[in-house]
């Protein structure tokens, strides 16, 4: 039998960015929060001298135990899903901080157009440029409404960057200047801006400068090391929970952080969460933490397991299309590149950041006009400087044997000598794109692993192919000697690391009959359940997540607040 603690005012299930979030802004207004951490704890200490690629960057140190808990995937309705065993296209973090400890940095806004995109797709397209098969929706929510909370997350983790030139492009003030432009990162300005682009220094959570936030958080400047995606920083110049919110909830002395705490159930009835049922993976002990408040603040994908597996809304059903629990799943497309070899240019690739890119946003968003075009959306076009570390990176030119001699001679020559130019394309929601419960596979507790229904659809590889001439463009106007492309985006390969931007699953809206959640990401059906994360999300954009992401958790704390302070009902 559970053991039931005393209860607490708030429960994050949790502690990452949007929990951290929520556990810094309510314990300083004197609430008591518990957060419950399935991994282990974590400090800067653990990151001193780590720059162990093998460990970190190829045997994934940092990373969700696939062998005790993963999900299955399968492409279409049609077909048997099949557990994942080895990390592959994502890579989901484990521990205190989450997600938020070993990403790369970048922290952009999503755009304008991405929270009232249906709106303004049929504003300016009509309706009949909404394929049937694709639920688009708009958020709830307008950006200008989320210009505040935006300005919080930037301010907290002190975003370096400089303003979009791009014409009527939402122009953010930054609390710290652009990261160091490299040979490379100009060469790209230089190309893109001759072809009438308008390249800037992409937003970063690396700092370019020492800087002390509004908490009074002071972090030193990034050194450039390179050791930024799949590594903590050692220096705390990149912004994470462990180094921003976390200290500050802690310091409240309202902050208690249960470690080795796997949440299985939110425990409800008659409308309202009386708490959460957890297991303590040290010891195999079952604890109810009851709490007036239940924050779900795990990653995306295990907030969307936890609502099915506690049965709390209803279930989206892709033949009906009616449920919402599991709607409008979406990842990220990242296969528009082209990498370019030089003969007689060398370039300091080993040094870099995670977030150090030279990007524009021309083919984003709705920026450019696809009335002639067979997709909505864009993605951002970048080059990025990110610190090419040793074993992970090879680059030899199409044709070059895969061993022997040329192959070695191959290597060599180019490790310096190569530079790429990628996408990060938008995905929109698809009707056979979603999450549920696998009925055959479970967890080591007997709990049904969360099954992902997913593939590029029709609009995603009509993207792809219209981006990747664009990077090819800019390409051969930077003069590399040699030329590769991707080649047509196939099925969606689990196999191989893309990016961790999966977005979708219990998304916010206005209506409760699409969505799980209202704008201040509060359960519809479930009145003191909040779910901030990108599972919030309708659609994925052409940029990383986190920023919105940051944003959208500031917006809970102050719907948290609210909630608590009038005794409870809907907030909209």
């Amino acid at each position: 039998m559970a053991t039931k603690l005393p209860k607490t005012d708030i429960v994050t299930v949790g502690v990452g960015w949007t929990g951290g979030i929520i556990a810094s802004e309510l314990t300083k207004k004197g609430y008591k929060v518990v957060g419950l951490e399935r991994g282990k704890s974590r400090s800067v200490a653990d990151y001193l001298m780590v720059h162990d690629e093998l460990r970190y960057s190829q045997r994934l140190e940092m990373m969700q135990d696939l062998s005790k808990e993963t999900w299955t995937v399968r492409h279409d309705p049609s077909q048997r899903a099949l557990p994942v065993r080895q990390h592959g296209s994502f890579l989901i973090g484990d521990g205190l901080g989450g997600s938020g400890e070993h990403w790369n940095g970048l922290t952009y806004r999503f755009f304008p157009y991405d929270f009232e995109i249906y709106t303004k797709t049929v504003e300016r397209y009509g309706k009949d440029k909404i394929p049937a098969d694709m639920p688009l929706q708009d958020w709830g929510i307008t950006y200008d409404e989320l210009v505040p909370y935006f300005e919080k997350f930037e301010q907290l983790i002190g975003v370096s960057g400089e303003k979009n030139p791009l014409p009527d492009s939402p122009q953010v003030d930054h609390p710290t200047g652009p990261l160091l432009n490299t040979p490379a990162m100009k060469m790209f300005k230089e190309a893109a801006t001759s072809l009438g682009y308008h390249p800037y220094t992409a937003p970063a959570a690396t700092l370019s400068e020492d800087y002390t936030n509004p908490d009074g958080i002071t972090r030193g400047a990034c050194q450039y090391c390179g050791f930024c995606e799949r590594f903590g920083c050692e220096y705390g110049a990149k912004a994470s929970p462990v180094v921003t919110v976390i200290p500050v909830a802690e310091k409240t002395g309202n902050f208690e952080i249960r470690t080795y705490a796997n949440v299985r159930r939110i425990l409800h009835e008659n409308g309202k969460a009386t708490g959460v049922l957890y297991v303590d993976s040290t010891t195999g002990e079952e604890f109810i933490q009851e709490a007036d408040v239940v924050v779900v603040s795990a990653y995306a994908l295990n907030n969307v397991r936890l609502l099915l597996n506690s049965k709390l809304g209803t279930p989206y059903n892709p033949e009906t299309g009616k449920g919402v629990v599991g709607k409008n799943y979406a990842y990220q497309m990242t296969s528009a590149g082209t990498t370019g070899f030089f003969e007689d240019k060398e370039f300091n690739l080993y040094a870099g950041t995670g977030a150090l890119a030279m990007v524009l946003d021309d083919f984003n968003g709705d920026f450019f006009d696809h009335s002639d075009l067979n997709f909505l959306h864009g993605g951002n076009i970048a080059l990025g400087h990110y610190g090419k570390r040793p074993i992970a990176n090879n680059s030899t030119p199409s044709g070059t044997p895969s061993w022997g001699a040329e192959f070695k001679d191959a290597s060599v020559k180019y490790t310096n000598r190569t530079l790429s130019i990628g996408s990060q394309g938008s995905v929109m929601p698809h009707k056979n794109n979603y999450l549920d419960l696998d009925p055959t596979y479970k967890d080591q507790y007997g709990d049904p692993l969360l099954r992902m229904t997913f593939n590029y659809r029709e609009n995603e590889r009509n993207q792809q192919k219209y981006i990747r001439e664009i990077t090819k463009k800019i390409m051969e106007e930077m003069g590399a000697d040699i030329i590769n492309e991707t080649g047509d985006q196939g099925d969606w390969d689990t196999t191989k690391y893309q990016t961790t931007h999966n977005t979708g699953g219990a998304i916010m809206g206005a209506d409760p009959e699409t969505s799980v959640l209202n704008n201040y990401l509060q359960m519809w059906d479930c009145e003191n359940v909040f779910i901030p994360g990108a599972n919030a999300f309708p659609h994925n954009s052409g940029m990383n997540p986190t920023g919105t992401v940051g944003a959208l958790a500031y917006r809970a704390a102050e719907g948290i607040e609210k909630y608590l302070k009038n005794g409870g009902g809907s907030l909209v």
